[in-house]
């Protein structure tokens, strides 16, 4: 455990210092330097050779620069001597741009794997991939952790009445996510049945299952501008459900996501701090809870460094000791 480095780059600042105090370590000294032109320098405050570092960045916006910000890191350790690099990267920006939807359009998935790749990456950590298939665009291994056992976990002790509760799925694509949390929770699913004419406008169709008079838990794994995720649960109001939760992964919340969200008829949205929730989005609203997903990558950390299996780092929300941390 002692033959590792964990530095942060500028967007995860407060995950990094918990996951650090988790493992009983300091995190790594290292320096982010934007120059007047935009160019960006990073540079170590201390010696990586031969050992595991392990870099933490989540690309939210401004995506291109935390990105840079991240592949110049990566360039910065392997000219160190460091022996591998993970990147945990807990929202990976540019994950819904995982195939051509029209002709002539980038896979920009696809070039940010090459990215980092070339630049020197030997291990790639994400948090909840938007589609899993991106594991496929790189050639070493990526572990993509998931939050459905966290939010199962922090919807069992609350005490919902789990035989009137439905966890549902905002979209088709969406259905494993689902099933994930349902088979935790012991609950059934439901689907709403939408489509999207344009890129945050929804147009209601239908509720594949029993929601009246339920209890749901709507989970998803972005939040972008609200518009859908807001639209889906007016669909499940109007369908007879009694109260609306969401479980959500990435908190993007652009625009006026935020007073989107505390005019809807969601009762509370639950979301992990993949990307940090700011105090100005804390003040627009009063229906969120931020989960920590602290614990977990410290757990998988150790379980890298070790040789121990991923799979046993979801044993932290099976344990009735163990409490998800709320921030």
């Amino acid at each position: 455990m002692a033959d590792f480095k964990i530095f942060s780059l500028s967007g995860n600042n407060a995950l990094v210092e918990e996951i650090c105090e988790y493992l009983g370590v300091e995190p790594g000294k290292v320096s982010v330097k934007h120059f007047a032109d935009g160019e960006t320098i990073v540079e170590l405050g201390e010696s990586v050779r031969g050992k595991r570092v392990f870099v933490v960045q989540s690309t939210y916006r401004p995506v291109n620069e935390r990105l840079m910000e991240l592949l110049i890191a990566i360039d910065c350790i392997k000219r160190s001597s460091a022996r591998d690099i993970v990147c945990i990267i807990p929202y990976f920006g540019y994950a819904r741009q995982d195939r051509k939807a029209q002709p002539r359009q980038p896979i920009t998935g696809r070039l940010v794997a090459d990215l980092l790749t070339a630049a020197g990456a030997s291990r790639v950590v994400t948090v909840d991939l938007h589609a899993p298939q991106i594991q496929g665009f790189f050639s070493f291994p990526v572990d993509d952790m998931k939050t459905a056992p966290m939010m199962g976990q922090y919807f069992k002790n609350k005490g919902l009445d789990i035989e009137n509760t439905v966890v549902v799925s905002p979209d088709h694509g969406g259905t494993n996510r689902a099933r994930e949390l349902a088979e935790i929770l012991g609950t059934p699913i439901a689907i709403v049945d939408k489509r999207r004419p344009r890129p945050n406008v929804v147009e209601a169709q239908n509720v594949i299952g029993d929601v009246k008079d339920k209890d749901c838990i709507v989970i998803d794994d972005i939040c972008d501008t609200g518009g859908s995720l807001t639209a889906a649960c007016q669909i499940l109001r109007d369908f007879g459900a009694r109260k609306i939760y969401v479980a959500l992964a990435h908190g993007v919340f652009s625009g006026n996501a935020m007073d989107r969200i505390e005019e809807s008829v969601i009762e509370e949205l639950v979301v992990s701090n993949t990307i940090p929730l700011s105090e100005e989005n804390r003040k627009r609203t009063t229906k969120i809870t931020v989960l920590s997903v602290g614990k977990m990558l410290a757990k998988l950390i150790g379980a890298v460094s070790t040789n121990s299996p991923i799979s046993e780092v979801y044993d932290l929300y099976t344990s009735k000791e163990e409490q998800t941390k709320i921030i």
